[in-house]
């Protein structure tokens, strides 16, 4: 069921590497958004690091998935963007090589084929500054932090219901 009803299972998948500045940066939003009161009932948090197809089962159980992640999204540091369902996929099928072991777009084609991709699906993106050695994002990156989070936490509450006053 994905009408905000309890039942409703939101993979939160943190992505990236946080020894390669701002690529580290799903990671943070991840954290921020796990922290954020009150917490959300259905919302399952995962530091899924740099990938792998070990997240696969992870992505088969859930009725929908958020993706947290650096973006290039030719614009400027610290910029964030949602792309969801069709948008999300369009995206990660014209993006850019990806740093991580296995890319995001091979997961979700994994998810695919084994027709576990679940309809509800968001990438939020941040653009990087940086993209190398230092555990420090850039400073633009690191304002985007809040509104990262806050369009995650909107997402969630649009796919979990609101939380109890």
């Amino acid at each position: 069921m994905l009408d905000g009803q309890a039942s409703v299972r939101a993979l939160v998948l943190g992505i990236g590497n946080p020894l390669m500045s701002d690529d580290g940066v799903g990671l943070r939003v991840l954290q921020a958004l796990e922290q954020r009161l009150p917490a959300l009932v259905g919302a399952d948090y995962v530091d899924a690091g740099t990938l792998s197809l070990l997240l696969l089962p992870r992505i088969e159980e859930c009725d929908a998935l958020l993706l947290l992640d650096a973006a290039q999204l030719d614009a400027e540091p610290g910029a964030v963007q949602m792309f969801e369902g069709p948008a999300m996929d369009g995206f990660l099928a014209a993006s850019r090589c990806s740093v991580h072991e296995v890319g995001m777009r091979d997961l979700l084609d994994a998810a695919r084929l084994t027709g576990c991709l679940p309809e509800r699906r968001v990438l939020v993106g941040v653009q990087p500054e940086r993209v190398g050695w230092g555990e420090a994002l850039s400073a633009p990156v690191e304002s985007a932090i809040p509104a990262a989070v806050s369009l995650a936490r909107d997402i969630l509450e649009r796919w979990l219901g609101p939380v109890p006053a």
